[in-house]
């Protein structure tokens, strides 16, 4: 940016000093990787010191100004008694017309956003205001603020002229360089592409552009792979448990781990630390993103001054998690105008609405906008869906859906997305879903992958998805929390149409299940106490609910079997809780006639321990593993086949006396 552009936005701006500190260091002080909170200037006192800021190094004597972006990182190596003044402010250009013809010449970004450094011509004017704001400043009145502010423009100005004189060279922080490093020390933590955005002051989608332009990774899929090499590493050269390991990469439900692992691996992390422990594998560097897609080696040493930290907590209730989003930031707003066209790609019907259910009515509780005739009309016809966010005008026929979480009820409707939130490899429709993308877990879908498939309908489960998509395409909140599986199927199915393909669903459903109840009955088994854990040797979940997932609604809703008295007091007490969990050594007594255990890879192998063991039903071989990736959902799909695999497992077993 050239200086006289620089003093044209100085002219605009809005500015407020945030701090301003005097730091003294002894000598061979170090600073290390210190973020910058804010725009900043460093100007040295006394001393010298190495300074370098992203990287860059400025050898900095007596009367040295340097100045730095938001979240730019500084390391500091004082030679001798190193003192320098620290002054920290916000500035924005205040007026839009300006602000609008600015970034339209310079997208980069304003002056506040450059790094430079350089040796003042008149060394105390520059002095002389900041010891005045210093004073000023310690004295935090509402007139010596605004007299701070008012020395805060007198030495931008002085600055200025003196940047004039010299020709002083100045470049912008470089973005893609700093959420790299953001992202390598801080990958254990939540990272979100708006938390990213936000940090480095660039909209979601121009970060993400910019980065994937040069990198040819998206943010969201380098901070995953950055965490898979860590997780590989880990592995092969440490005896850590897998929960620990999976901890320590940023993930705290360590069967998402593993899931997330196979996908970009090919393989499950046990899997791989078998075989790369056989071929005797010292080393290994599975990333190599940041030195050789770009061309720079980053040291993983970066600090977390505001401490975006966010427990995302899973493991045993992932359905039922009550999830804060500090990071939920509004989506680029792509739709000046919603035009509800149809776009490419048609829908295929692949399951099951019933056998011979025949082709969906498309204007059933409709209110129709065009006219009909032409397959250009019909796909132009909308619809109006009550919600409880209030009427959603929907494509009629939409081409290009996105579902979250929800696409079990989605796909027996015989509709299929063009995405979905991840789905687990056991998922009883997973092959139903061939070919579609996946956006990421479900509460956190990757908004940028969404924007980029141009969707024409989204359905999702919660308001926290709501607020994050709502902006990209017509979106409809189901609350599938407060729904029955009937009420639930049915909202889905309004969307599309398809209200008489969902009572047929619901009666094939209906119809199931009263032949199963009659089956388990003439083998003696109904009447049976049935107990469904999840968990291991240092804590069991109890299921106490019928909406828990795990077959809770199979077993517990709607084959009406009960658990144990201790549990079944609970089941029939309709609460927010979905289970207790308790130690191994009163698990006998939560245990019924037969148990259904959820496990996934990396649960514990209970064969060994005596409590364990010689629980009656355990012994008399009357447990049951349930894959945690099949009995994790609870939409019509999966419970047919749910309900399939419960009584299969409950004729097979030994009969309870």
């Amino acid at each position: 940016m050239q200086l006289d552009e620089q003093m044209k936005c100085w002219n605009q701006a809005a500015v407020k000093v945030l701090d301003i500190r005097r730091i003294v260091m002894e000598a061979g002080a170090q600073r290390s990787s210190y973020t910058l909170p804010a725009n900043g200037f460093i100007y040295t006192i006394r001393g010298s010191a190495q300074l370098q800021l992203d990287g860059q190094v400025y050898q900095a004597e007596r009367f040295y100004m340097l100045h730095g972006a938001k979240s730019s990182s500084l390391d500091i190596q004082a030679n001798s008694d190193f003192e320098y003044i620290l002054l920290y402010y916000r500035a924005f250009i205040a007026f839009p017309r300006f602000r609008k013809k600015m970034l339209s010449a310079q997208p980069e970004g304003a002056p506040f956003t450059l790094q430079y450094g350089f040796s003042p011509s008149s060394p105390m004017g520059l002095l002389r205001y900041l010891s005045e704001m210093e004073k000023a400043w310690a004295l935090r009145t509402n007139l010596d603020m605004l007299h701070t502010k008012s020395l805060f423009y007198q030495f931008i100005h002085e600055m200025m002229v003196q940047l004039a004189e010299q020709e002083v060279r100045t470049e912008l922080a470089d973005p893609i360089k700093q959420t790299i490093r953001y992202i390598q020390n801080h990958y254990r933590e939540q990272v979100t592409l708006e938390l990213l955005a936000e940090q480095f002051n660039y909209s979601s989608r121009h970060l993400s552009m910019r980065f994937k332009r040069k990198t040819g990774y998206s943010p969201i899929d380098y901070l995953i792979q950055t965490r898979i090499g860590r997780a590989r590493e880990l592995l092969v050269r440490s005896d850590a448990k897998l929960g620990a390991i999976a901890a320590e990469v940023g993930y705290s439900d360590v069967y998402y781990f593993s899931r997330i692992f196979k996908k970009y691996v090919g393989m499950s992390p046990s899997l791989y630390q078998k075989k790369m422990r056989e071929e005797g594998r010292t080393e290994d560097r599975p990333l190599h993103l940041s030195e050789s897609s770009i061309g720079w080696t980053l040291k993983p040493r970066y600090i977390d001054y505001d401490n975006h930290y966010q427990y995302k907590d899973g493991g045993f209730t992932p359905m039922k998690r009550k999830k804060s989003s500090a990071s939920m930031i509004m989506i680029a707003i792509l739709s000046l105008t919603m035009l509800l066209t149809a776009c490419s790609s048609g829908t295929a019907n692949t399951l099951s609405a019933g056998e011979g259910t025949g082709a969906s009515s498309t204007n059933s509780s409709s209110s129709v906008t065009a006219e009909t005739g032409s397959q250009e009309n019909k796909d132009n016809e909308t619809r109006t869906v009550s919600t409880i966010k209030g009427d959603v005008i929907v494509p009629a026929n939409p081409k290009r859906v996105v579902v979250l979480y929800l696409q079990g009820d989605v796909v027996a409707l015989g509709v299929k997305p063009i995405a979905t939130s991840d789905v687990y490899d056991g998922a009883a429709y997973k092959s139903e879903l061939e070919g579609v993308n996946s956006l990421g877990t479900w509460f956190e879908p990757n908004p940028e992958a969404v924007i980029d498939l141009d969707p024409d309908l989204i359905i999702v489960p919660s308001e926290e998805t709501y607020n994050t998509l709502k902006n990209i395409a017509p979106t409809v909140y189901i609350p599938y929390e407060k729904m029955t599986t009937e009420e639930r199927l049915h909202s889905i199915a309004s969307i599309f149409g398809k209200e008489k393909e969902a009572e047929v669903l619901i009666n094939n459903l209906n119809s199931k299940v009263e032949e199963s109840k009659k089956t388990l009955a003439d083998a003696g088994i109904l009447d049976k106490t049935i107990s469904i854990i999840e968990g291991g040797l240092k804590g069991m979940v109890v299921v106490e609910s019928k909406q828990f997932g795990r077959g809770s609604q199979a077993v517990y809703e709607y084959l009406e079997m009960k658990a144990p008295k201790v549990v079944q007091d609970k089941i029939d007490v309709v609460s927010d809780e979905d289970g207790s969990t308790i130690s191994m050594e009163v698990l006998p007594e939560y245990i019924g006639d037969y148990v259904f255990r959820s496990v996934y890879e990396g649960a514990d192998v209970l064969t060994d321990n005596p409590i364990w063991r010689n629980i009656k039903a355990v012994k008399e071989g009357r447990l049951i593993e349930i894959d945690f990736d099949f009995f994790y959902y609870s939409d019509i799909y999966s419970i047919n086949k749910q309900l399939d695999f419960v009584v299969d497992k409950l004729l097979s077993a030994p009969r309870a006396h």
